[in-house]
């Protein structure tokens, strides 16, 4: 059930999905960090997966920088879309597969595929049951080759309880705060679709129960989180918004930043 209603929240909301990333200078946040760690620990070049990877902004950015690139997504609507995109950026050729499926099951890739793996923006808290959080992440292991990079990022649940206090405090209270309060788990019906928010201490013990080595873990909106209007006004001052990139990239592995950010980067190695 929570699937139907993730693939139906993301094909309804496609559009907005594909700028999400982009749209203003808060949103670039979390592309452009996710992108300063992806070029600090992927190979020059290789074949590269981007698993639930939506309607393919990283995957075209990937292509765009050489590598061979396999999305796959559950939404099919997604796929559509990025097939539309890659063609219209001339960067088909590089992207060898397009594939609907579940970050759950990747067993249409042989073991030790590929040179880096990535699952960016939160497909790992569509996963409710934690069981298939654990296969996902297992898989992700699986499909990467002996020292490749594994980069995952989800949803805080920190973050989304002041998400609660800056815009929906009617919801203080209800029976879907205590849970997500609890437990992580919110199943939808409030503005946004099914979603495990996680602790970064749930988050860090995910992967060590699968002896993957943790590289760092990273804040990707770090000091930045819910200060939309403050960031996209300072992005005018090119100066002074230069500096205050620097210091984000300074400051957002720091573990408290981790916890409170919007959303939380694991990169890891296979072993």
């Amino acid at each position: 059930m929570t699937d139907i209603l993730v693939k139906n929240f993301y094909t309804e909301n496609l559009r907005s999905e594909w700028h999400r990333l982009v749209k203003d200078a808060y949103h670039r946040l979390e592309f452009n960090t996710t992108l300063h760690f992806l070029d600090k620990y992927l190979p020059a070049h290789g074949s590269l997966l981007d698993a639930g990877g939506g309607p393919g902004r990283y995957t075209l950015e990937l292509a765009k920088k050489g590598y061979d690139v396999s999305l796959l997504d559950a939404t099919q609507a997604n796929l559509e879309f990025a097939k539309r995109m890659l063609r219209r950026h001339g960067v088909q050729t590089r992207v060898k597969q397009i594939i609907q499926g579940s970050i759950v099951d990747l067993s249409q890739f042989p073991e030790d595929t590929f040179d880096g793996v990535l699952c960016s923006g939160g497909p790992l808290s569509h996963i409710l049951d934690e069981r298939d959080r654990m296969q996902a992440i297992s898989e992700l292991r699986r499909v990467a080759r002996p020292g490749a990079p594994i980069f995952v990022s989800v949803m805080s649940r920190l973050s989304v309880l002041i998400v609660i206090l800056i815009e929906s405090q009617r919801e203080i209270g209800l029976p879907h705060f205590e849970q997500v309060l609890e437990t992580g788990d919110y199943l939808g019906g409030h503005g946004f679709t099914a979603c495990h928010f996680f602790l970064p201490e749930e988050f860090r013990q995910a992967f060590t129960r699968l002896d993957l080595e943790i590289l760092e873990m990273v804040g990707v909106e770090g000091i930045s989180s819910h200060h939309n209007k403050q960031l996209n006004q300072l992005a005018k001052d090119e100066k002074r918004y230069k500096i205050w990139l620097e210091t984000h990239l300074q400051t957002c592995t720091h573990p408290t930043v981790v916890g409170m950010s919007e959303h939380m980067l694991m990169v890891c190695r296979k072993a």
